[in-house]
């Protein structure tokens, strides 16, 4: 019983947990540290804050292990506070930003009355309109956003090269990412296979500012091209297709249009690889259960199941072929063939 109530209030805290992480982040405590250790009030002066409530919040970051404190009051950053600091390669500073942000803080709080009424998407329901229509009309939002989907993706990256790992592309030439941003896992893919060449298809104010598109950074940019498009419209041609964290956005209709308009622009024995973090069975604690909830609150979308992806799949009128997946599998990666 007494385990049972330690677990229950670590529980019932954890907003405490991530609010105090979020507050660290957006006051810049964790790229104030990044040169070195400091105390609290060196620390306040750089950051033009109260130096007493700074190191209550230091003190309780250093709980959470983000932070290491010796008896002089002197802060360092842990391994897990490295990754939050702005330059790191990995790091995880604008998923921080955004879970914990004021969009995503007050749309989950209609999560009761979605489930009661049977509708989802919180986020409407809080600001009066769509999340990404939102945050094309609200460009430091939009900013906040963009950079919590890189450091996503570049976690996400590393788990599909890993489940990828065995796959034969020898009979691919062309792979298209639908909705890939700034193409850091078809870049990847391409250095990796040097016969391939690609396409990121995105909408064009995600890939107009060209100093962050990864092709030319990875040395592919003669294989790589980017094009604007509306992915629910039409995709160009090409032997494969890849989503990577874009079906887990929208319901089943959009999902199957969006499949449609692959299988129509595939060659005969086209090929489409969804990557996402794919739902275990229920003797399995997972993410994404929880990230499921997540899609309720913000979008219309849902987290789904090898079975469920299969049938959008063949809803599509593609063929489930197998699913791959990375020692963790934090994600996996469901294959389709033209049928």
């Amino acid at each position: 019983m007494e385990d049972a109530n330690a677990r229950l209030i670590d529980l019932i805290s954890g907003r405490w947990r991530s609010q105090i992480l979020y507050a660290g982040v957006k006051l810049g405590v964790f790229d104030a540290l990044a040169h070195g250790p400091k105390n609290a009030v060196r620390v306040a002066r750089e950051l033009g804050v109260d130096a007493g409530l700074l190191y209550r919040l230091m003190r309780a970051l250093g709980s959470l292990e983000l932070l290491k404190e010796d008896h002089t009051g002197t802060f360092s950053l842990t391994p897990m506070g490295e990754l939050l600091r702005r330059d790191h390669p990995q790091t995880l500073r604008g998923i921080t930003l955004w879970e914990e942000g004021p969009l995503t803080y007050f749309a989950w709080w209609h999560l009761p009355d979605l489930i009661k009424e049977g509708k989802q998407d919180g986020f409407v329901r809080e600001f009066g309109r769509p999340l990404f229509e939102y945050l094309s009309q609200n460009p430091s939002h939009g900013e906040v956003f963009n950079e919590a989907m890189s450091s996503l993706s570049s976690m996400d990256n590393a788990l599909v090269l890993e489940a990828l790992e065995s796959y034969d592309f020898s009979n691919i030439s062309h792979l298209c990412d639908i909705g890939g941003g700034h193409g850091l896992t078809l870049c990847s893919l391409l250095a990796k296979y040097p016969h391939l060449r690609g396409t990121v298809l995105e909408l064009p104010g995600v890939i107009e500012q060209k100093e962050l598109l990864w092709a030319d950074k990875m040395g592919v940019g003669d294989r790589c091209a980017y094009v604007p498009g509306d992915m629910f419209r039409e995709v160009p041609p090409a032997d494969a297709y890849m989503l990577k964290r874009v079906l887990h956005d929208w319901n089943d209709e959009a999902c199957i249009q969006i499949l449609s308009n692959a299988h129509e622009a595939a060659p005969r024995d086209g090929r489409i690889f969804i990557m996402e973090a794919v739902v275990p069975g229920p003797d399995t604690s997972h993410l994404s259960k929880l990230f499921d909830i997540h899609m309720l609150v913000m979008l219309t979308g849902r987290e789904r199941t090898a079975e469920e992806y299969a049938g959008l799949l063949e809803a599509a009128g593609w063929t489930y072929r197998q699913a791959w997946y990375p020692v963790s599998k934090m994600l996996g990666v469901v294959e389709g063939r033209k049928a």
